[in-house]
């Protein structure tokens, strides 16, 4: 974990109970009486009638002198009024912030007792089992990495509601029950205790309600939006998260990407960093130099093309293949014997190619069971394109573009790519993604790569029933440090292009009346030119706060399997409840 982001000075806010916080002792207090509250984070005796203790709250520690007869244990609650004073020298601890001072003449006030904690209250814990952390949250938010994390979350929240109302947007709230729309992913569905057999849905994003709130007129509209998707857990997703939405009115996509580049720069500063400009890259360009559409561009081993300088070649894994490209990992060629080769090709196997070819650079030319059949211009022509030096593996994948790409980006990604906290911080907008992903075996029809509204390129509109999957669209991804923060469109609101679509996706006029009326019926009044986008919060500031998963900036998230070992949730319900509802649990499948 990085622990480099600085955090902002906290003023003191004396109660009723304190005069200052823990972390704010300094040598401009000294001769001062002062009252702390918090928890003991330590005890340890000072000769034979003296203890030092220190008491720790979110701002940080300060030691207190006692008397050794005052009987307190780390995590018990106290309330200490003592005079600040100078530490001799030899005791001074400049790892500390107050480690300069201390409290003497001290009184304590036991607030309250506590049990020995299941785990240290300080960075030790970090070695604790996830389990264990979560099913005692609400200690384990106590140590500083929490509550650093959970600050700086509270921090970027702030800076960027300030940025989008500065900018004139409008926080409007979002039904969280909702009409079910299977088609997307898996949903939460809530059953409707009025009208048995039917249900709600909780939202997956706000997307329909954004939209209409632009036929609404309200021009800009946002949120800080609570989503929740039935999807698999890893380490950047959670079955609830929080997005920031947006929706603009009379916009194209660069309106749109400076409206949420300003949200996302100001949520950067908020966390102490000072962020780079974003780049912007088009989807085929991510995925040919980068064979992913969520590129890392903080290091190099881009993929490079080499697919004209095979054309002639006798090696029959090359010859004939639509796309043959490779990447230098460079300087590591040592640390990959036979077994780790082995498993490289079995993975890119795995992910759909034929195989891998491998060359180990030496001073003298390649070390590789394929060199032999490759040409001396060919090993020329691939060390010139490829830089390569002694030392060097070079791994060659030959297939179809798309497999090409993925393979070795894959690839670039498991060898080459540092932790995602790591800086610098390097962000892109990816835009011109492909309108539709394929066919579809079974009706033959394109696949959309997107929901089915979002407005296709304008250049490429005379392709839509002749080439479809030659047609991009206006839809944009925000990336940062190869994380996909969010994504986005400007949407279709003209009815005659909207069948159109419809039509190329099978969906006959009956049918987009039957699961999107309520949504398309407003745009026979009036739909102005809009688009919208949305982030994810919590990766934003995983990222930010140095951390590797989301769960370490949530308060209160879910393990990987989806429980929650503090409240114990999901649980079965009483039977009354499910009689209620007209539900009734069938038996485990034998």
């Amino acid at each position: 974990m990085n622990n480099e982001v600085s955090e902002p000075m906290i003023p003191s806010r004396p109660t009723a109970m304190r005069t200052h916080q823990c972390g704010q002792m300094s040598e401009a207090n000294v001769g001062e009486v002062v009252t702390l509250c918090g928890w003991v984070a330590t005890r340890r005796e000072h000769g034979e009638h003296l203890a030092f203790i220190d008491v720790r709250d979110h701002t940080g520690v300060t030691q207190c002198v006692v008397d050794n007869t005052v009987d307190v244990r780390p995590e018990f609650v106290v309330r200490v009024t003592g005079t600040v004073t100078n530490r001799p020298a030899e005791n001074v601890n400049s790892k500390l912030p107050t480690g300069s001072v201390e409290l003497q003449d001290c009184t304590v006030q036991i607030l309250n007792a506590a049990e020995p904690p299941p785990f240290p209250i300080n960075e030790r814990a970090d070695q604790v089992a996830e389990t264990t952390r979560l099913q005692y949250r609400y200690l384990d938010i106590r140590r500083q990495r929490m509550q650093r994390n959970l600050r700086l979350r509270a921090a970027v929240n702030a800076a960027i509601r300030q940025a989008m109302d500065d900018q004139g947007f409008v926080e409007v709230e979002t039904p969280m029950l909702v009409p079910s729309t299977p088609e997307g992913a898996r949903e939460f569905i809530v059953p409707s205790r009025q009208q048995q057999g039917s249900f709600y849905a909780l939202p997956q994003s706000p997307q329909l309600f954004k939209q209409l709130l632009m036929v609404a007129g309200i021009d800009r509209y946002y949120q800080m939006a609570r989503c929740l998707r039935d999807e698999d857990l890893r380490a950047d997703r959670q079955y609830e998260f929080i997005q920031l939405d947006a929706e603009m009115s009379f916009v194209d996509q660069a309106d749109v990407h400076q409206a949420i580049g300003a949200a996302v720069m100001a949520a950067a500063r908020a966390a102490g960093h000072e962020p780079s400009e974003i780049v912007t890259m088009t989807w085929h360009d991510a995925m040919n130099r980068f064979g992913v559409d969520k590129p890392d561009i903080r290091f190099g081993n881009e993929l490079v093309e080499l697919t004209d300088v095979f054309a002639s070649t006798e090696f029959k894994a090359f010859a004939g293949a639509s796309s043959i490209k490779g990447i230098n990992i460079d300087g590591r060629a040592e640390e990959f014997g036979r077994n780790k080769l082995d498993a490289l090709t079995d993975k890119a196997k795995q992910i759909g190619a034929k195989g891998l070819v491998w060359l180990k650079a030496t001073a003298d030319g390649f070390e590789s069971p394929v060199a032999k059949f490759l040409s001396q211009a060919e090993l020329g022509e691939l060390r010139s394109r490829l830089d390569v030096a002694a030392g060097d593996l070079v791994l060659i994948v030959a297939d179809s573009w798309e497999t090409t790409c993925e393979v070795l980006g894959t690839l670039r990604n498991d060898l080459c790519r540092p932790p995602v906290h790591q800086g610098p911080y390097r962000y892109l907008w990816i835009v011109d993604f492909p309108l539709f992903v394929g066919v579809d075996e079974a009706s033959g029809r394109p696949k959309p790569g997107h929901h089915p509204f979002t407005q296709p390129h304008p250049d490429d509109l005379h392709l839509l029933e002749t080439e479809p999957l030659k047609v991009r669209s206006q839809a944009y991804d925000l990336v940062l440090n190869g994380w996909e923060l969010g994504s986005g469109s400007i949407r279709i609101h003209q009815p005659d292009l909207q069948a159109r679509i419809f039509g190329l996706l099978g969906i006959s006029a009956e049918e987009a009346d039957r699961k999107f009326g309520f949504f398309l019926s407003p745009f026979k009044y009036g739909a102005p030119p809009h688009g919208g986008f949305a982030f994810g919060v919590d990766r934003l500031v995983a990222i930010l706060a140095g951390e590797d998963n989301i769960r370490e900036v949530i308060a209160f998230p879910k393990t990987q399997s989806g429980s929650d070992p503090m409240t114990n949730a999901p649980t079965p319900v009483a039977a009354k409840q499910l009689d209620d509802l007209g539900i009734r649990i069938l038996p485990p499948k034998a």
